[in-house]
């Protein structure tokens, strides 16, 4: 949608790829009511030259999926990024022979010419993985705003992930659009994405996760580009937006406790299958499905621990970890320099004042300079890196979920 400029650089970028045996699906869209709203004609003008450039392409096979056109547009509440991945990912569902490998891209996404070859070869290296979240990183933008915007928003999703790792949740992956892959063979298998109006992608990879091993390491990252956005509903371009304005609540520095109240819930698995003691995380679980003890249905239905921990990590899933968190850190009362201080004291020690000044306290995302942001950023980004590719190592095929 509305992508032109980035569309002819997408294409370049898959025209200097080393594998050439793929075939590029794209779905132009835009809601219908947008070619008789003044205010919209000129992204639908725009689609339409999008239309016209892949139409007459010729380095690499293309399928146009067209839903631009007057007539052919999205309409009613049936509308957006998730239904206009459903329609290239079913296409290519309908049209592939079951062996092949779908590469979820977005147009503002760019990658060294091995991407294509590196995601192959890891999908070969482990044939019994159904999907793979891409490693990934926003370069920072020249503009001001948008770098700090970017650099919080990355501070966020990487302390997030390290934090899943280091609770062992089987749900430690970061999803994104242009950063995923999944095997023909899973799709259909799961009877495909499920779409939304924003974050399919989230509840794609998790549905994935229920489903199988999900790799985590590539030899080739993407880097989507940083940039204010509001053709979706939730991700990175309205979290830039509202964190440009101030406003980072719904992207916090979670407390490490929290994290770790979970990772108890784990660890005391094995108690659970015999009786449900009261803690923090049973009660939340109990109020979200209404039940006065959510684990007796599992004690019902599953008659060994490895089959209740499977059914346990199946109910208590990503989504429902991260409404933990959002529900416990709205009464917590640290902010999110504290939890992030906290967490670098805990667990690299050494790193805090390197990252956060001799006061840590002190400290205030705020008034950080874009260099400060970035050291912190970088930090994170190669700590995950190190725990991607030790995962890999230590399993080429991904971890299945516990049970």
């Amino acid at each position: 949608m509305d992508e032109p400029g980035t569309l002819e650089r997408l294409l370049a970028c898959l025209s200097a790829q080393t594998c050439r045996d793929f075939r590029l699906y794209v779905c132009v869209n835009q809601p219908d009511s947008w070619h008789d709203d003044p205010a919209r004609s000129g992204v639908c003008h725009r689609n339409a030259g999008s239309l016209s450039l892949l139409r007459n392409f010729r380095d690499f096979p293309v399928t146009v999926i067209d839903h631009t056109t007057r007539g052919k547009g999205w309409k009613g509440k049936k509308l957006g990024v998730g239904y206009a991945r459903k329609a290239v990912m079913d296409r290519i569902s309908a049209e592939a022979t079951g062996d092949e490998i779908i590469v979820s891209l977005d147009a503002d996404t760019v990658f060294g010419e091995r991407y294509l070859e590196s995601v192959a070869t890891a999908f070969a290296d482990a044939p019994d993985a159904v999907a793979m979240s891409v490693p990934y990183f926003h370069r920072v933008p020249a503009d001001e705003a948008a770098a700090r915007a970017i650099l919080r928003y990355e501070i966020y999703m990487r302390h997030y992930f390290l934090s899943l790792a280091r609770i062992g949740s089987p749900y430690t992956f970061t999803a994104l659009g242009s950063a995923m892959a999944v095997s023909v063979r899973a799709y259909r298998a799961l009877g495909g994405i499920t779409p939304k109006l924003s974050g399919e992608d989230f509840y794609f990879l998790q549905k994935l996760r229920k489903y199988g091993r999900i790799l985590l390491y590539n030899e080739v990252m993407v880097y989507p580009e940083a940039r204010f956005s509001d053709r979706v509903f939730f991700g990175t371009g309205p979290a830039m937006i509202r964190g440009a304005a101030g406003d980072w609540s719904s992207y916090p520095v979670y407390q490490v406790a929290l994290f770790s109240q979970v990772e108890e819930t784990y660890r005391r698995l094995p108690e659970f299958f015999l009786k449900t003691p009261d803690t923090q995380v049973v009660r939340f679980l109990s109020k979200v499905f209404s039940e006065e003890d959510p684990f007796e249905p599992l004690r019902i239905n599953h008659k060994t621990v490895a089959r209740f921990t499977r059914a346990f990590h199946e109910k208590f899933d990503g989504l429902r970890i991260l409404q933990y968190l959002k529900t416990c850190n709205e009464t917590w009362g640290s902010t999110d320099e504290e939890n992030l201080a906290e967490y670098l004291a805990i667990f690299y020690p050494g790193s805090l004042t390197g990252l956060m000044g001799k006061e840590p306290g002190a400290f205030r995302f705020r008034e950080a300079g874009i260099d400060a942001l970035d050291r912190i950023r970088m930090f994170l980004f190669d700590k995950e890196q190190e725990f991607r590719l030790t995962a890999a190592l230590s399993s080429p095929g991904g971890q299945p979920l516990p049970g």
